[in-house]
């Protein structure tokens, strides 16, 4: 089968309530749903949102790269079309690559009859047999940031069968979210631990100073409190805590394979759209842990078939930790149904490819010019 057309849909979603991230308060999730078809009538989908702030290309740029890219694989088979697609490392816009790959993915793992997370894995399809349902990723909760928290926020994510409970620190004082986070920890349940996300918000010092106050606290991660990070200051700060550090989107200033090879942090926090795909975040997960690193997946405040997408990379790798999947519910509107949701777990279901189908009802801004046949 080849690829007959491909057109791509802009889209606007506002958001329930503001989200922070490392450079931006965002207010509403803006992007391109990308649709490619075969000359069978199969269809298969990607997600392109840059999110403002995060490093990635801007809008301007990722619809540039949409034509670019996908334009010389409209006659090509999926898997030629994979093919030919520019290396990840060498693309300057991932999160344009990374919806291209997506959808092509999409294909050939529809034409396999199994899920994109078992296509991802390797798994080979029984004959005779229908694909089993990909396995359930437990993910955390996304909880916003600290001090806009109460008792009753945290009692419901636990009631609602989550473990992990996801936050953001380093926007009051120190001393302030400390006593916030002590307050919380009265009200947690037992076996629920904290997930702290700081968007690079200290300087060396107060970053140690915050990990020492916390010491005891039921934290079992702390992402970006690093200003100014580098891979000998996170190595040092990571020896003097038992909690796991992370980084995010400090990934892409510093030398991967040190980081790694270093072990200087316990967790790596990888987002699809930022490595430009599914496959080449699924590399660098399976790298990492190999050498000892842990990985945790998470969304760009992506819309439906953009959490879709990163989840069955979760599914794929299979670690067992609590992924960063569950943002839908930021989103006052969106593309198609995100996945179910239920007792801290994400449900993928046994259809074959990303099994993503755009919401009928859903109005898309006027289609972009891109239709190729």
């Amino acid at each position: 089968m080849k690829l007959a057309a491909a057109s791509v849909h802009p889209y606007r979603l506002p958001l329930r309530s503001p989200w922070l991230t490392a450079g931006a308060s965002v207010d509403e999730r803006c992007g391109w749903l990308l649709c490619l078809q075969d000359d069978s009538g199969r269809r298969a989908y990607g997600d392109c949102a840059p999110l403002p702030g995060s490093g990635g290309e801007n809008a301007p740029a990722a619809a540039q790269a949409l034509r670019s890219l996908l334009l010389p694989l409209i006659g090509l088979t999926a898997r030629a079309a994979l093919e030919r697609l520019a290396p990840d490392g060498d693309c300057p816009t991932p999160v344009a690559r990374c919806a291209v790959e997506t959808a092509l993915l999409d294909l050939l793992a529809q034409g396999s009859g199994m899920p994109l997370a078992a296509y991802l894995s390797g798994t080979r399809l029984r004959h005779g047999m229908c694909s089993a349902p990909p396995p359930p990723v437990r993910i955390n909760a996304a909880c916003g940031s600290l001090h806009n928290l109460g008792a009753n926020d945290i009692r419901a994510a636990c009631n609602a069968g989550f473990a992990i409970l996801k936050m953001k620190v380093g926007v009051l004082a120190i001393d302030d979210e400390v006593a916030l986070l002590q307050q919380i920890a009265t009200v947690l349940p037992p076996g629920c631990r904290l997930r702290l996300d700081a968007n690079r918000a200290w300087p060396d010092a107060a970053a140690t100073r915050f990990l020492q106050a916390c010491a005891k606290l039921p934290i079992e991660m702390l992402e970006e409190p690093l200003a100014a990070p580098d891979i000998d200051r996170l190595q040092a700060l990571q020896d003097s805590t038992t909690i796991a550090i992370a980084v995010d989107e400090s990934i892409r200033h510093l030398d991967g394979e040190a980081l790694v090879g270093r072990r200087a942090v316990r967790r790596l926090v990888l987002k699809p759209p930022r490595h430009g795909g599914l496959l080449p975040t699924l590399a660098l997960a399976r790298q990492a842990g190999n050498a000892g690193v842990e990985c945790i997946i998470t969304s760009s405040l992506d819309s439906a078939c953009g959490i879709t997408a990163a989840a069955h990379v979760a599914a794929a790798l299979d670690n067992g930790l609590a992924h960063g999947l569950a943002t839908s519910a930021w989103l006052h509107e969106d593309t198609g149904s995100p996945p179910r949701i239920g007792r801290g777990l994400l449900l993928l279901d046994a259809s074959p490819g990303l099994g993503f189908v755009p919401e009928r009802q859903r109005r898309f801004l006027p289609l972009d010019a891109l239709y190729c046949r």
